[in-house]
């Protein structure tokens, strides 16, 4: 038996559904239903096409423009194509086995929808499929081969899956990065802002004589109140935790160079004077592997199901006809 998935958003079950949000350029409306691929004797159309990638489409063209709007498309296009190619070659492989799947399921999953997200209410379930213009037999039909494809790739990729421990080290150690928590310095900075030309001579002699009376034990934040330019100058020119991707890379290398309760030396750059000053430090500090070597398995045994997904997917491909326009 195939059970129903416990938790199932009207979204994603009325995704494939929706195409009034979203409008087809200018002079596509006469290939809207034309045929954009043949996998084995069925033919995969632009109006599915446009139903898997409406809403998607709908929000490359509001956020972006000109070339990387039309790369987007014909992405996203590509994509939506490969896919019901893989869906439509599962599903004759599925007819070709002879798979059945029971009615029960399917009227399961629908109940399910109709409890979770219409309260029960089957009447509002039915209208709002006819307000988005199917009937609930092609809704049915959908769920089916949305369990049927779900159905036959866990049979793809049934079965233990065992992660020798060396691969666990090895993906470990690839993506320490990962499990690593970045060296940070508490910092304090001063600026002095160079005006026309770089930073004359009596800026530098001011700076001098601020990091003289901070060395000499005059409080650096008060300092940075009196005389820095930097945003930061009303709260003494706290910067707060940084890590070695907050500054550029000079003032990054100057500050962590810096033991608490020490001021860098005096460093020019773009003609603007600096002066940093470290609170407090905290090192990195690497989680164990044993902290997350569960974690790490839980990955490398969803690696190999996609990969064993697919190879089989691959194999299908290899034996069906399969033409894209």
């Amino acid at each position: 038996m195939i059970r129903s998935p416990r938790r199932f958003l009207l979204a994603t079950a009325l995704a494939a559904l929706v195409s009034s949000a979203f409008t087809w350029p200018a002079g596509a409306q006469e290939v809207l239903d034309g045929i954009a691929a043949v996998v084995n004797k069925e033919v995969v159309t632009f109006s599915q096409v446009r139903e898997l990638v409406g809403q998607k489409e709908k929000t490359a063209r509001e956020t972006l423009r000109g070339e990387e709007l039309v790369k987007a498309i014909k992405e996203l296009r590509l994509q939506a194509v490969n896919d019901l190619i893989d869906r439509q070659i599962i599903l004759d492989e599925f007819i070709k086995v002879g798979g059945k799947i029971p009615d029960y399921v399917v009227e399961e999953r629908i109940q399910t929808i109709v409890r979770e997200e219409f309260g029960g209410d089957r009447n509002a379930f039915l209208r709002t499929l006819a307000a988005q213009g199917y009937s609930i037999d092609r809704f049915r039909k959908v769920e089916l081969d949305k369990i049927i494809v779900q159905a036959m790739r866990g049979q793809a990729t049934k079965g233990n899956v065992i992660v020798p421990a060396g691969k666990v080290q090895e993906y470990y150690q690839k993506n320490l990065a990962e499990y690593t928590t970045e060296e940070e310095i508490k910092l304090r900075m001063l600026v002095l802002k160079k005006g026309d030309d770089d930073a004359s001579e009596s800026q530098m002699r001011v700076m001098q004589e601020i990091r003289e009376k901070i060395v000499g034990g005059a409080p650096f934040e008060d300092l940075a109140r009196m005389y820095s330019e930097d945003p930061t100058q009303e709260q003494g020119g706290d910067w707060g935790w940084i890590n070695r991707k907050t500054l550029n890379e000079d003032l990054t290398r100057a500050a962590f160079k810096l033991k608490p309760g020490e001021v860098s030396k005096i460093t020019t750059l773009g003609g603007n004077l600096y002066l940093l000053y470290c609170e407090a430090r905290k090192p990195g500090v690497v989680t164990p592997l044993k902290d997350v070597q569960a974690d790490i398995e839980r990955r490398l045994v969803q690696l190999e199901r996609q990969k064993a997904q697919e190879e089989w997917l691959s194999k299908l491909r290899k034996k069906a006809y399969i033409k894209v326009y």
